[in-house]
């Protein structure tokens, strides 16, 4: 498959490749080129935090970008549950090489469990807003 660029025809591009597929190390990039004049540039390049991503996180990504963040919206679309949601998210964090600090984990966890305990009748709404409260 080929495409044009200012009247030249040029081969398509292609996804960059963001890990060895030998090792699994980072790859980085080591040439840039004009496909219009030819000009290319030599050094030491990366894409940046996203690359860091598979292509199942950046999936994930998107999903919560168009849902604007809000969680409810991520699990319907993608038919999953908070926690996993949550976990995802954690996961993602982590790839872009943020830290994720085990007490946010944890805490939405145990959120989440007492929003089941209320969806499945074992408590109260008056028991699951003190028990929230005192998270």
């Amino acid at each position: 498959m080929t495409s044009v660029f200012n009247g030249r025809e040029a081969a398509a591009a292609h996804q960059v490749l963001t890990r060895c597929p030998v090792c699994g190390d980072d790859l980085r990039i080591v040439r840039l080129e004009c496909p219009a004049c030819g000009s290319a540039l030599q050094g030491n390049f990366t894409l940046g935090r996203l690359a860091r991503l598979t292509r199942e996180q950046l999936q994930f990504v998107e999903v919560f970008i168009r849902c604007r963040g809000k969680i409810k919206d991520v699990e319907e679309e993608l038919g999953i549950s908070y926690p996993t949601v949550v976990a995802r998210l954690n996961e993602v964090v982590q790839a872009m090489g943020f830290e994720v600090r085990q007490e946010d984990a944890d805490l939405a966890g145990r959120r989440q469990q007492i929003l089941d305990e209320l969806a499945a009748g074992t408590l109260t709404a008056a028991e699951a807003a003190t028990r929230l409260r005192a998270l």
